[in-house]
């Protein structure tokens, strides 16, 4: 077949999302106004307008492709991954969801600031938010780069540029009002993009006969066949210890990711926000039911691409793999179109977090002399939140996009869910204690992250622990805060017992007191 009709359904593809992104994008310009517009949308966003966004953003390139290459390549034991991440949802809806919203912050920052009465952990907190929000980055561009090269043949680099310039625009453009339209969009966009093709294919392969996998299949590096069930009682001490660190990240580590935890702060009261979170929980649990089929199918057609290390690319190519010929390159047009939908949303969210963060703490008062705040100075933030890791993304080593975003979920269970929980729940945190938390917890987990993304010769016990600190760093962080904590429990802040009653009262309680 010509190489460029083979490309041009992912141009078409490519195109077509990208236009659809900025279009939605420039209708919402018209709403964003104030500085409050741009990082939490005035905080008038309904429950289901919320999570669909939320849903659209949350559903990142590990979603969309790092599942069913896990699954193709280690088995049904990675399906921990889609579960962990929709059960951390379950965590904070009830521990933390509504609270964190009536504790009126705008950012992780801002709740530090106001529930410990402490500049020093607010700065170290701003500066967890931006290094969690660019490791989460990085995979969206690394799996732009993975999807131009596999769809239209073309460089990884583009990828990142194309995503990247995407997002700029919308960002800077509307901000929190504006992305707010465009990833409620593009999750219903992905769902069907992935949800189509996957009831076609089924169709396909029953038409085959149903054929089951090769047994004798061997993945990338070697390691022998390809077993299905879950390898917990093959792999010994090392498998348990890998499955159980990785429920510990994504169960407790989506409370703590900035993109997340900024959209609860545009819901109007902690009710909407409870509400946002059941109908997210109803969203990414139907998407998340249908990876597993591709991963399944490509156990039988595309076995290859585990045995090559290609895992990450099976959704984009087992369409033209299982169906031929026009019907193959209109399915891939549509994954690959949802594939960018995935890396859009997710990048706007996280960049709009960041830049949050860097226009309070960072532009903003460094150009405070020359007069650049509010909306000037979330627009220089949110060059700096897509510019950095876009630029690193060109060099980092392909570790695997669902791999890269565990280890972001490692250091946002490591430090903010300790922080949030405690702060939200427990009185004796104190500003120390918290700093003590933050520290051990970010500290142990981030160097595992940036040992794991550029490997030296680390192996045995030592690799399993740096690819998977969540089961060591989180203890550790939550002893660190209540050990320091406790030691220095007469420096608790002295508003502390108003600002809880503040996190646990209803909005309807406040309205009959007034």
């Amino acid at each position: 077949m010509n190489p460029d009709l083979d490309a041009a359904p992912g141009i078409v593809a490519i195109v077509l999302v990208s236009v659809a992104t900025l279009a939605i994008g420039t209708y919402g310009l018209r709403f964003s106004r104030t500085t409050s517009d741009f990082m939490v949308a005035s905080r008038t966003v309904r429950p289901g307008m919320n999570a669909s966004a939320i849903s659209g953003e949350y559903l990142s390139a590990a979603s969309f492709l790092g599942v069913a290459g896990l699954l193709l390549g280690f088995g049904a034991d990675m399906l921990w991954y889609p579960v962990g991440w929709t059960a951390g949802y379950l965590v904070l809806l009830t521990l933390v969801a509504a609270p964190l919203r009536r504790s009126g912050a705008y950012t992780l920052p801002d709740f530090a600031e106001a529930r410990l009465d402490s500049q020093l952990v607010r700065r170290v907190c701003s500066l967890l938010v931006v290094a969690i929000g660019w490791l989460y980055l990085l995979p969206q561009f690394q799996g732009a780069g993975i999807t131009l090269a596999s769809a239209v043949g073309g460089p990884t680099w583009i990828g990142s540029l194309v995503v990247g310039s995407v997002v700029l625009v919308n960002v800077i453009g509307g901000g929190m009002r504006s992305i707010t339209l465009v990833q409620a969009f593009q999750y219903w966009l992905k769902l069907t993009a992935l949800l189509v093709p996957a009831a076609v294919l089924l169709v396909v392969w029953a038409g085959d006969g149903r054929p089951g996998a090769d047994p004798a299949i061997g993945h990338a590096g070697g390691g022998g066949p390809l077993p299905w069930s879950s390898p917990l009682a093959e792999s010994g001490p090392m498998g348990l210890y890998l499955t159980y660190s990785l429920i510990v990240a994504t169960f407790l580590g989506t409370m703590g990711l900035p993109h997340v935890v900024v959209r609860f702060y545009t819901n109007p009261d902690g009710r909407a926000a409870r509400r946002t979170t059941l109908v997210v929980l109803v969203l990414i649990g139907i998407f998340y039911m249908v990876p597993p089929i591709y991963g399944a199918l490509g156990r039988v057609y595309a076995a290859e691409l585990a045995a090559t290390g290609r895992s990450d690319v099976l959704v984009l190519e087992l369409p033209r793999l299982m169906l031929p010929g026009l019907g193959g390159d209109v399915l891939t047009g549509m994954v690959v179109g949802g594939a960018f939908a995935a890396f859009l949303s997710t990048s706007s969210g996280l960049a709009i977090a960041i830049a949050g963060v860097l226009s309070q703490d960072v532009t903003g008062r460094a150009y405070a002399g020359r007069r650049l705040g509010g909306v000037a100075a979330f627009r220089v933030g949110a060059v700096l939140a897509v510019v950095v890791p876009a630029a690193v993304s060109l060099s980092e080593p392909q570790v695997g996009v669902a791999t890269t975003v565990g280890l972001a979920f490692a250091v946002s269970a490591s430090t903010f869910c300790p922080l949030l929980l405690l702060g939200i729940w427990w009185r004796g945190l104190t500003a120390a204690g918290a700093l003590a938390g933050l520290l051990v917890g970010g500290l142990g987990s981030g160097l595992a992250a940036v040992l794991t993304l550029f490997p030296g010769r680390a192996d045995g016990w030592v690799e399993i622990l740096l690819q998977r600190p969540a089961a060591w760093s989180v203890p550790l962080a939550v002893l660190a805060m209540v050990g320091v904590s406790r030691a220095t429990r007469a420096r608790a802040p002295l508003h502390v017992r108003r600002f809880m009653v503040r996190l646990h009262t209803p909005e309807a309680v406040e309205l009959d007191r007034g």
